[in-house]
């Protein structure tokens, strides 16, 4: 109709090395055994549940004493489809291979007793085990829950974000646990999808988490020399224009870790004590000059 042209040449979509190949393999299939361990050693026995398709699938197993596994793997087939021609084959056949060694894993896992009855240490390190496992296989590439390809879907039909309609998910699963194996069990499945929530993205972002810095001042080369020689840290000058006034401003662009962000403040207000400054997180840096130098 009104679209750009496109050409008749295809667009060449590159094959990934046999070596990310490899270490994408390697990393889903540990994150999917982490995960099935923190299911089969401490939640599980503890009647602690997580939340979609595996908390569906832990409600199932319990009520009809069918492996835990094969729930997982069957209620997870329809979102591989979902996931193909949404997202893309290559997710979508990492997705159904991390589904397939967690649904082998908690087979094989599941005559291990668990590792402590006490409710609330099985609970908080169940979480953490499992968002350890969940965030590591996100993280190269693959999924291992449907719920999240289902939000996706679901999005473009209704006014509410992926994320909102994640936690309506999650809080009608773990809400329905209530039903099954008490409302103690339940609360304490609202703390273990919290603990592994917040493991999750620890793990996908990693501990030494960036943040992207902007900042605007008349004294941008004082305190872009500052940031070099005393935090360590490159710098980028980025072409501005000020709206109403329509002078030229020269932008500091500079990445740097959770660890430097108030020395860094101080730097700026050393030099310029009403300097405009942004300061955003970054999930993930890579390439470019960020490594940082040496600071005497």
């Amino acid at each position: 109709m009104g679209g750009p042209a496109i050409s008749g040449q295809q667009v060449q979509h590159l094959k990934i090395t046999s070596k990310e190949f490899t270490k994408r393999a390697v990393f889903i299939t540990l994150g999917a055994i982490i995960m099935a361990v923190g299911l089969e050693i401490f939640l599980v026995p503890n009647q602690v549940i997580d939340g979609g398709i595996v908390g569906i699938s832990i409600i199932l197993s319990h009520l009809t004493e069918w492996k835990l596994g094969l729930f997982i793997f069957l209620l997870n087939i329809p979102f591989f489809f979902l996931g193909y021609n949404l997202i893309g084959k290559t997710f979508a056949w990492s997705t159904v291979y991390g589904i397939a060694i967690l649904s082998t894993a908690t087979t094989v896992l599941h005559p291990v007793p668990a590792f402590t009855d006490d409710i609330l240490l099985a609970t908080l390190f169940g979480g953490f085990i499992l968002g350890i496992g969940v965030g590591m296989v996100i993280r190269y590439g693959g999924c291992l829950d449907g719920t999240e390809i289902s939000a996706i879907l679901i999005s473009s039909k209704i006014p509410f974000s992926v994320g909102e309609i994640i936690m309506f998910i999650n809080l009608f699963i773990l809400g329905s646990a209530g039903f099954v194996f008490g409302w103690d069990r339940a609360m304490y499945s609202l703390l273990a999808y919290f603990v592994a929530y917040k493991m999750i993205d620890i793990t996908i972002k990693g501990l030494d988490e960036s943040k992207a810095v902007h900042i605007i001042s008349d004294e941008y080369e004082s305190i872009s020399e500052a940031i070099i020689q005393r935090l360590g840290r490159g710098v980028t000058f980025l072409k501005g224009e000020g709206a109403f006034s329509n002078d030229e401003k020269k932008v500091i662009f500079c990445v740097i870790n959770r660890l430097e962000e108030a020395k860094l403040k101080a730097l700026v207000q050393e030099h310029d004590e009403e300097a405009f400054m942004a300061i955003g997180d970054i999930a993930e840096v890579r390439g470019g000059r960020f490594k940082k130098k040496e600071i005497h």
